[in-house]
Order: C-alpha cells, then structure tokens, then sequence
C-alpha cells in the first residue's frame, strides 16, 4: 500500500495522455456520468423536507401554549445558547452613549454602542421624539443584505416615520453590513463556532435580544408595546427574534423568510448559515416559529415579484397555513395580517410596504387615537452614512473569528490518549460512541444496482454502479475488476474533486496486483455534487439534525461493508485524496472498526485548528464545520481509533509531525503497526 501511495500521491502531476490508449480508456471509465446530473439536489430535497419537525396539532389554546412555551426554551437552549453562548447570554450588556444629532423634525438622534457578546460592539441610533410625556411604543429597526447597513434610506426614512408618530426606534447595525462589513462578521464564518461547540447562531439573537434591553430601559419605553420590522435579512432576525422572545409584542417581517420545507425546494430561497443554524428545523421550523407568534399582532409581508428571494406565490401560503389555525384557537385570527407588495413587487421595504406597517402599528399600538398611516415625507431628513457613523473600539475588536480563536485555544477537551490497554480499550469504546453522536453517524445498509454493461479496460473489466445507501442516497461508483482472479482485500478511493480526477496509473497498478477497486463520489463530491447553490443544501443537512460529514462517513463505511461482503473479504482498503475524504474516510474508519482493513489519507489537514487557523469559512468546507468536533476531537483523536489497523498520511514534508508523534505510542500499545508518513516533496 505505501508504493500505492506514493503513485496515488503523485499521480495528478502527469498528464494522462502520457499512459498511452488503456490508460485513457481507463480516464473515461473514471469520468463516464453515472447518475442524473439533478439526482444529488433532488435527494437532498426529498432527505431534508422528510425530516423537518411539524407543527403539532392541537385543540385548545392553552395546550398550544403550553407547548410552545416548552419548545420555545428547547429551541434557545438546544440551538441559540450551547457552549459558551449560555454565558453570552447571561452577560449584562454594556451601553455606551455618545453624541446626540438635534434635528428640526420633533425628533433627536442619539448615537451609542452595545454589547451583543462580551466585548463585541452593535453600532446604533436610538430615534428618541423630542416630547415623551408617557410611556410609548418601542420598535426595533433590523437590516438584511445591504451595504451600507443602518444607513440605508429606506430603512431611515421608516424609522423617522415611527418617531414623529411618538415612537422610541433603535437602528441596529447587522454583522457583515455598514459599519461591520468586514471579512471577519461574514456570515459564513459564524460556523467557526459551531466547529468549537459553540452556537453561531448566539451573537445573531443576541444582537436583538440585547437591543431590545437597550430599548425597554428607556424610561419612556412602553414594555407592552414593544415591535421588531425588517426587509430580507431583517425579515429572518425579526421572525426568528419575535418567536423566541415574547416581550416583542408586534412584528412585521419583510420578504425574509420561509419554511426549510420551501427552501428544500426553491434554491433562490437558501440564505446564509444564520438562516439554516444547526438543529434549528429539528425543534423549531419556520413554520413553526411564525405559529409561535400566536396570539401576538403579526404582518407578513411578501413581494409578489421578488427577484432576490421568498417571492409572495411559493413561501407566504405554508407559512400562514401553520399559523392560521393557532390564532384561531386563540380567536385571535384578524392579528395574524398578510400583505403581498406588487408596487414595485421587487425586493423591498419601500412606500406601500412601510404604509402597511404604518398602518398595522396604527391598529394595535395607536388604537382609540387619530392614527394616518400615510407615510411623512421626510427623504429631506435622510442622512449620509458618515453622518451616521457611531465610534467604535478600535482596540482587538471581537469577531467571529477571534471569538472561535479564543475558544479554540483549549480544545480538544481532554486530548491525552491513555498510556494503558485497559484504559484504551474503554477509552476506544467511549469515544467511538462520542464521534458517531457528534458526527449524526449511522450503521446503513446498501443496496447495489449494477448500472450498464460491463467494458473492458487495460488489466480488466469495469463496470458502474448505483450504490443506495440507507434507503435515501444514491452514491455513484465505478468498479475495476482484474483480468485474472482477485487477490487480498479490495480498494476503495474516493477524491475531494471526484472520482474523475483519480489517477489512471493508480487503478492500474492496483489492477496489476490483482486488486479490485472501487471509485465513489459520496455526498456533496464529485458526480454527487449538488448543482444549484451547493454548500447551502448541505447546511439544510445540518439544519434538520444531521451532519454533512456524518453522511460522508456514513456513506463510505456502508460501501466498505457492502464492497468486503461482495468481495468474500474481512475487509477493504481506503484510499482518500485531499482534506476533505481525508477526515470522512478518518470519521468511517473510526466508527467502522472491521470493514476497514487499512486507511491512507493524503493531504489531510494536520488538525482542526487549521481551519480557524487558515481563518476559512463554511462555504469552502462544509463538512469541516460539524457541530462540535474540535470540541471533543482533533485529527489525532480521530485516527487513534483506527488502531490497530494500517494508518498511512501522504502530506507535505513535516506537516503532520505533530499529529503522528502521540500515534506511535498508541499503536504499539495496541499491537498494530506504527503509522506511516509519506513526505511529499514542497
């Protein structure tokens, strides 16, 4: 295997037309689709929306209530507050107020900052009317996807509207967006701490709930009139803020939002890794977060020509079909509102979208009064960004980046391998229990279906294969059988950009050995990849209560079996080329302690900690970002649960030092052989 590895390793250096007509037509085999370019999406379509938790069903308002408080408190601390984020949340936030605007419009603009995190600072603007004689209405001003953040006209224009109607209006900035548009409060790197076991989803709530503190300890705030409003992005903070706190006592999302069960289906409606946390669709789907609204005024407001996303036809109707039959049961049915914009009926919270606000806070917050909806002109009022600027700390600003350095410094949790075989054969049965929980591993059966005919090939024949795995996923493979009988185990490779880019020579030279080989793309690889916005399906996977890289995992153990039973073998080989089958292949092997005979991993990253380190995101890597692995694993602890089984690392001259070094002692402990490092040349 090690000669293996050298070839396999070094195999893409050299053009295939260098191995003459059989090495091509073994490239073709390799290449040669297999399954339907769209069956990828449409399973993952099927596997998530069969997955999402309904909304119960239930006869009274009182049982309803019961239970979505219970499931409200599930939700925030099974999803929101894990980890560190449960200290997050019991933090007082701090509150700095700076400069104030005086303007000539009955209204002021007083500058200040919060925190959302210990030392992770929201630039705001509290609209404060200049007369407050009794207590008033509240709203909290949320953003979506707009650059220039808390500036946007739009948005400023509503919230000098709500002041001069005698409103206390906060004008939150948002991560990623106006003043916190920086690389580091990207959305996709939030998942950086849900790798360390810590929610990514915690500063985003938190950012809200700590807003509406600011908010409420006004001493003219009414706390019963206390509303939250936002277009796209702001329309996701305000059903997600609305639902899990009730002191919001109005809400007005804006073409924010829709079920997973809709996302699953229409691709323009997968946002960002906010939107599709982890395990949020296993307590609490969309659906079900705008029934907990119940028996609260809501306005939902979709655009009936969206072009971005959440367009009013296909994610309004599941959403109102949820929640309508809750009001009812509180008889509360004219507070649940809906509105579909048709001008301009694009993507927006213009004119006739905040009228219908306007008029909503009329209703319920001005009732018994002389209330106009029409919108004040004020687009003279509107101020420049710079204008608007709050000062901020300069000094190690907290991100989401430092904020998962900082709690990565101290994991895994209890790294040390144990120094006895008593104490490591329960450690090994312990933590091989431990990966398949964080990783959502499951033992599945495969059903094979040979696909196509036989063809011959240089040394042998080959043939395709649909591989069904636990009755959900289709996993292309390509099979190479030698011309003579087999000989030893079988070899199973898999590569991180697919099984067409497998060196030739490699399945060559495994043929020559009498070996037979199979090449499969699993979840999200290669022929498997998903064709339309990609990473965002797999993060729905992860939404529902699974792990993309327990699919992996799963998927290649299963095929491991299925391949060693058909083969009349104890056991097969793996070979994974590149980071990411690297630690898939790690995670089987450590869960499948007897169909995999052997394991060599090339260009696995040394740890975990590479990936804060190289400061990537989820996009790049989805399956890195599981839930909870650095916190409990590193690579080292992951592969010493291949012991005593054959370990070989094909990377980069020293890269794995630290890794291999605490594995020598450990596979001698267990009798095996000692790991094998194959040093590749910078």
């Amino acid at each position: 295997m090690r000669i293996l590895a050298v070839i396999l390793a070094l195999g893409g250096l050299f053009p295939t037309s260098g191995f003459g007509q059989e090495t091509l037509d073994i490239s073709k085999a390799l290449a040669r689709r297999i399954i339907d370019p769209q069956l990828p999406l449409t399973e993952v379509q099927d596997y998530v929306s069969q997955r999402v938790a309904p909304v119960p069903q239930f006869k009274t308002a009182a049982e309803w209530e019961t239970w979505a408080n219970r499931q409200r408190q599930e939700t925030l601390n099974n999803v929101v507050f894990r980890g560190e984020a449960a200290a997050w949340r019991d933090a007082p936030v701090e509150v700095e107020w700076l400069d104030t605007i005086e303007t000539k419009g009955g209204y002021r603009i007083r500058k200040l900052r919060y925190t959302a995190v210990p030392g992770l600072w929201i630039p705001a603007l509290l609209y404060e009317p200049d007369k407050l004689d009794s207590k008033v209405p509240v709203n909290l001003a949320v953003n979506g996807h707009d650059p220039v953040g808390k500036a946007a006209p739009y948005k400023q224009i509503r919230c000098i509207n709500m002041a001069k109607r005698g409103m206390l209006v906060l004008n939150v900035e948002w991560y990623g967006m106006g003043q916190l548009r920086q690389e580091d409060f990207g959305h996709y790197k939030m998942n950086q701490l849900d790798l360390c076991g810590t929610s990514g989803l915690a500063p985003f709530l938190l950012a809200m709930t700590k807003g509406i503190d600011v908010l409420l300890a006004h001493p003219s705030a009414d706390n019963t009139r206390v509303s939250v409003a936002g277009l796209s992005g702001g329309g996701w903070q305000t059903i997600t803020v609305s639902a899990l706190d009730p002191r919001v006592t109005l809400c007005n999302p804006v073409a924010g939002y829709s079920s997973i069960r809709t996302r699953a289906r229409y691709a323009q409606d997968l946002g960002d890794s906010e939107q599709t946390p982890v395990d949020l669709a296993a307590f609490a789907d969309y659906a079900t977060l705008t029934a907990m609204l119940a028996p609260r005024p809501a306005l939902l407001t979709f655009n009936g020509n969206d072009q971005c996303c959440f367009k009013a036809d296909h994610a309004l109707p599941p959403l109102v079909e949820a929640a309508r039959p809750v009001y009812e049961l509180f008889g509360r049915v004219n507070h649940l509102r809906t509105h579909v914009n048709h001008d301009p009926g694009t993507h927006n919270f213009e004119l006739e979208n905040r009228e219908a606000l306007y008029r909503m806070l009329g209703d319920h917050f001005f009732s018994g009064t002389s209330f106009d909806p029409k919108e004040i002109p004020c687009e003279d009022e509107v101020r420049t960004a710079e204008e608007l600027q709050v000062a901020l700390p300069t000094d190690s600003p907290v991100t989401f980046h430092s904020l998962a350095m900082d709690l990565a410094r101290n994991l895994p949790r209890n790294p040390e391998l144990p120094t006895d075989r008593a104490s490591a054969d329960q450690w090994i049965a312990k933590r091989r229990n431990d990966l398949a929980t964080v990783t959502r591993y499951r033992h599945e059966a495969v059903q094979a279906i040979a696909e196509g005919t036989p063809q011959a090939v240089e040394g042998g024949v080959t043939t395709g294969w649909w591989l069904r795995v636990g009755g959900s996923w289709t996993v292309p493979a390509t099979e190479f059988l030698p011309t003579e009988s087999t000989e030893g185990p079988p070899l199973l490779i898999l590569a991180d950009s697919g099984r067409a880019t497998i060196s030739p020579a490699s399945i060559s030279q495994a043929l020559s050995k009498k070996m037979r080989v199979l090449a499969i793309d699993p979840f999200y690889l290669g022929e498997s990849k998903i064709t339309e916005r990609e990473f965002l399906h797999a993060l729905q996977v992860s939404c529902i209560g699974d792990r993309p890289l327990g699919v992996q995992a799963t998927q290649i153990a299963a095929i491991a079996r299925w391949l060693a039973a058909s083969s009349g073998s104890p056991s097969v080989n793996v070979v994974a080329i590149g980071p990411r089958t690297s630690l898939a292949s790690l995670v089987a092997a450590a869960v499948e302690p007897n169909a995999i005979g052997s394991l060599e991993v090339q260009q696995s990253l040394p740890s975990l900690k590479q990936v804060l380190e190289q400061n990537l995101a989820v996009n790049q890597i989805p399956e890195y970002f599981c839930f909870g692995l650095l916190h409990d694993f590193d690579i080292t602890q992951i592969a010493a649960l291949s012991a005593p089984r054959q370990l070989t690392f094909v990377s980069p001259a020293g890269a794995m030092n630290q890794t291999i070094a605490p594995l020598i002692p450990w596979f001698q402990l267990h009798g095996g052989p000692q790991p094998i490092v194959v040093n590749l040349a910078e």
